[in-house]
């Protein structure tokens, strides 16, 4: 018995050094008290639960073993509230009515720091709408406006599109690569110049083969699948079908 007890205590160390996450949740949209929230990530085709818990007062909490790091998605029955990665350490949700955050892990925070700064852009572009209808307000020419916007506009969106494709570049190695990729590329080209960066690695990744076969009409298995024009953007119903598997969906 004596011998096998330095077993037994090498194998209690492996146990309480495996990885595991902490996810501890702050809420204040009344409307999810009392609601059952669910951690759902991608397993072949399909969105599989791997945890739920209850909003009580504002909190909930998930915790959980570890066997890999992976993306994931918190949902309120089937409504998807946010993405997150799950990781091994302790991790912090904030969820109020005009802001949704995750930090509290690395990959988190460098997630949501780039979400940030894409929501400003998005921001910025939707403020030239508002800004058309002033200048007309104070009398300035159409023509004129359309010309300063439209320079502005495009402006913002390849700052949007060198934020997305410096993000990936700089995440092909781990699971947050992936799933900008499929999210956000907003263009053929975007797309291809993307992947003339990548590694064979990265290029086999399932979710990213299939939404480059989807998109692009490649492959034999996307012949009745017609491509996007080059210059058009990519909608979230296509992102959708890609991420759920239904690749052949029209």
């Amino acid at each position: 018995m004596k011998k096998l007890l330095p077993i037994f205590i090498f194998l209690a160390a492996l146990t309480s050094c495996a990885d595991s996450y902490v996810i501890e949740g702050s809420s204040t949209v009344p409307q999810l008290d009392g609601s059952k929230l669910y951690l759902k990530v991608l397993k072949g085709n399909e969105l599989t639960s791997i945890d739920s818990c209850e909003v009580v007062h504002g909190k909930f909490r998930f915790s959980g073993s570890l066997d890999t790091t992976q993306m994931a998605s918190l949902y309120m029955d089937d409504q998807n509230i946010m993405p997150l990665v799950v990781e091994k350490g302790n991790i912090n949700i904030l969820i109020e009515s005009s802001k949704q955050k995750v930090s509290g892990t690395m990959l988190n925070d460098r997630l949501y720091e780039f979400l940030e700064k894409h929501d400003r852009l998005t921001n910025q572009l939707n403020e030239l709408d508002h800004r058309y209808g002033q200048m007309l307000l104070d009398g300035i020419d159409e023509a004129e406006i359309d010309k300063t916007l439209t320079a502005e506009g495009t402006v913002i969106m390849q700052q949007e599109d060198s934020l997305v494709t410096d993000f990936v570049t700089s995440n092909f190695d781990n699971v947050l690569g992936p799933f900008v990729f499929v999210r956000m590329s907003s263009s053929i080209p975007q797309i291809e110049h993307i992947l003339s960066k990548a590694p064979d690695s990265f290029k086999r990744i399932a979710t990213v083969d299939e939404f480059y076969k989807y998109v692009t009409g490649a492959g034999e298995t996307q012949k009745n699948v017609q491509p996007a024009a080059s210059d058009s953007e990519i909608d979230d119903a296509t992102i959708q079908n890609i991420l759920n598997g239904n690749e052949n969906a029209n």
